[in-house]
């Protein structure tokens, strides 16, 4: 019988990024389908997705261990590997080889459709604050982008990341939600703990707090 081990993977400030993303993703687009005055909220949404992902790109250069980009960029030949079973027991730790794909098409497409809605405009009651700068083909573009697929991309991307989840769960016994509600993990292999003391957790409300700074005056800016 293997050892286990006990892996702080998941940083307080990963988990709370991450619910808060989940929660802003399903609200704006519920809101874009009431439409009318929810579009004040779809706005605000949007914001604050902003200012997540701001905050997840600086985290992801300085955060804990398993939040790095640097711990699941992964080549080609271990991606095959992963699907094939026979992966490297430490890139299952955090982000596995397809979970690491997962994420960086969600973020991809998540500011995409984040910079789309700034240039759309439905020419009823919602205009993106960007509108003035751009041409109406780009307008246009946008909007068309905005409304019609790039909402849809992210519906497809956020419920194949769901059954992977199940998948994961059924086929394997492993759960992948608990560790993103607790930040522990059990593993096979000793390695690397996320830091997760107060100091980085400070560290993470400093980069957060000076994100949302940015983006209200971005909003000042455009007011």
């Amino acid at each position: 019988m293997s050892m286990k081990y006990i892996v702080r993977v998941w940083d307080a400030p990963t988990r709370l990024f991450h619910w808060a993303l989940a929660v802003c993703v399903v609200a704006a687009v519920i809101t874009a389908q009431i439409g009318g005055g929810a579009m004040d909220w779809h706005f605000r949404l949007g914001y604050i997705t902003l200012t997540l992902l701001l905050f997840r790109l600086v985290w992801g250069l300085v955060g804990g261990h398993w939040s790095r980009f640097s711990s699941f960029l992964f080549r080609p030949g271990q991606i095959w590997a992963h699907i094939r079973g026979k992966s490297d027991p430490q890139a299952e730790v955090g982000h596995n080889p397809l979970g690491a794909l997962s994420v960086f098409a969600l973020l991809g497409f998540l500011a995409l459709q984040l910079t789309s809605g700034l240039f759309s405009d439905d020419e009823i009651s919602a205009t993106g604050p960007l509108v003035a700068f751009a041409s109406s083909n780009w307008v246009a573009k946008a909007t068309y982008y905005h409304t019609e697929i790039g909402k849809l991309i992210l519906i497809a991307l956020v419920t194949l990341h769901v059954l992977a989840i199940a998948l994961y769960f059924v086929r394997k016994g492993e759960n992948l939600v608990k560790p993103m509600i607790t930040g522990n993990k059990t593993v096979d292999t000793n390695v690397t703990g996320s830091d997760d003391r107060a100091q980085n957790r400070g560290k993470a409300a400093v980069i957060l707090t000076a994100c949302a700074a940015l983006v209200w005056l971005f909003t000042r800016w455009l007011a």
